[in-house]
């Protein structure tokens, strides 16, 4: 995906930014006519593409996106709508003259403002109820706690293709710290699980392209939490060339990235002090907000975070590894879901590398979340709970078997993907379902 970093003809950024996408799509028809280089080829080719998803996340137009926010916010007004508008506080585009809102455009109000979070309902205290009363137990010297966790994935096609067949690759758990051990239970499908020296773990599985063709896989797990004592004069500078590579297009040293990097550690010699220093500016500066697609965005992601100073947890983690990486620590990728007995959903975080202590773990979004209460907010600078499900080692990690088409995650695997001899099948054409089926602590029976 490093054609992303090819910027596009200036007269297709100007019909797309004024919502002409017919137009734009005209344009990158013309120009392909052309002998192109073969990078920008490969961009306009793909923006075809990245259109038609740009237009997904943006499914509300301007009468159903008032009618979500009198739904979700208590007493929501039409003078509140129009201030909020003219302060540019909705995130919209325009698609044919037309204003269309984000698909969680309500969410991301509700992240950027207090007012608004306490006239929104939520679910989610619960289980930050639960997270909180652990880590705080660990911050005062509990013993660390291993669990066996029983979860299901099924993802279901909604509508018929045009096709001889469809492909699936589901997550699956990667045996790598601090995931001891994993194992399927059943599948519904002949399936192949990637190959242990695989990036990103997968079951992958064939069937029909016909609506309601569902995979579903169950599995188990063990996992443990982790918390390590840094003595930090004892640590050491460590070369690792792949952890302080850049990898484009969005682990990119930018003249922005490197200069607020070096802006943030200032005259810090000790790398655990600086991946510290990082981590504080993140969680300290960085408010949650939820993105679009990632293969919607034609910026490097950390830029965009430094640059608007919000972000999901992916780009969050992507920003403490790439501004790691800038100053010499080596730092990478992990992600899967944050599993507890209450939820389960998509998460990312990152580590880090110090010796002599190894890889440490650092959850940026999940510390920013919690800055109010600073022992919680810096636990998770070098400690982790063991609310995970670890699918992904890196970022942009290829499939085994690989996808012949640009994935509809292409750096990322949470919740499966789909595709056919054809193409790649949307998200908007599946659904997937998570389920915990047991979350068990196993420490006093070992």
């Amino acid at each position: 995906m490093d054609f992303l970093n090819v910027s596009l003809p200036e007269e297709i950024v100007r019909e797309e930014k004024i919502g002409n996408f017919e137009t734009a799509k005209k344009i990158i028809k013309e120009r392909l006519s052309e002998d192109l280089p073969t990078l920008l080829k490969k961009r306009l080719d793909y923006e075809f593409e990245r259109i038609e998803r740009v237009i997904k996340d943006y499914p509300f137009d301007e009468s159903s996106a008032k009618e979500r926010l009198s739904k979700s916010i208590r007493d929501f007004s039409n003078e509140e709508y129009e201030r909020l508008m003219k302060n540019g506080d909705l995130d919209y585009i325009l698609i044919n003259g037309e204003k269309h809102f984000e698909k969680r455009f309500v969410q991301n109000l509700v992240f950027a403002n207090a007012q608004y979070a306490k006239r929104f309902e939520s679910k989610r205290n619960d289980v930050r109820e639960l997270v909180n009363k652990r880590i705080t137990e660990l911050v005062d010297g509990d013993r660390l706690k291993r669990y066996r966790v029983t979860a299901e994935i099924s993802l279901t096609l909604k509508k018929d293709l045009n096709a001889k067949l469809l492909k699936c690759w589901l997550p699956f758990p990667s045996v790598e710290s601090p995931i001891e051990s994993a194992k399927l239970l059943s599948c519904d499908h002949q399936y192949m699980i990637s190959s242990k020296n695989s990036e990103s773990t997968t079951i992958y599985m064939e069937d029909l392209p016909k609506a309601g063709t569902k995979f579903t896989a169950k599995f188990e797990y063990t996992i443990h939490e982790q918390v390590t004592k840094v003595i930090p004069e004892n640590v050491v500078d460590v070369h690792m060339k792949k952890y302080l590579s850049e990898t484009l297009p969005h682990i990119m040293f930018s003249p922005y990235a490197k200069n607020l990097t070096f802006e943030i550690i200032g005259n810090e010699k000790n790398p655990y002090f600086k991946a510290k220093r990082i981590y504080d500016w993140i969680t300290e500066n960085v408010r949650y907000s939820y993105m679009h697609a990632y293969s919607t965005y034609d910026m490097p992601l950390v830029d965009f975070v430094i640059s608007n100073l919000k972000g999901d947890c992916g780009v969050q983690a992507l920003t403490f590894i790439t501004m790691c990486r800038i100053a010499g620590i080596p730092a990478k990728w992990q992600s899967g879901w944050f599993v507890n007995p209450i939820d389960v959903s998509p998460h990312d975080w990152a580590y880090f590398y110090v010796k002599p202590y190894g890889w440490l773990p650092v959850d940026p979004s999940f510390g920013g979340s919690r800055r109010d209460i600073p022992e919680l907010r810096d636990f998770y600078f070098g400690n982790l709970d063991a609310f995970r499900m670890i699918a992904n080692s890196n970022f942009m990690a290829d499939f085994d078997p690989p996808t012949r088409f640009v994935r509809s995650d292409p750096y990322d695997n949470q919740i499966g993907e789909l595709e056919t001899e054809s193409g790649n099948i949307y998200y908007d054409d599946f659904e997937t379902n998570v389920k915990v089926l047991s979350f068990e602590d196993i420490s006093k029976s070992t």
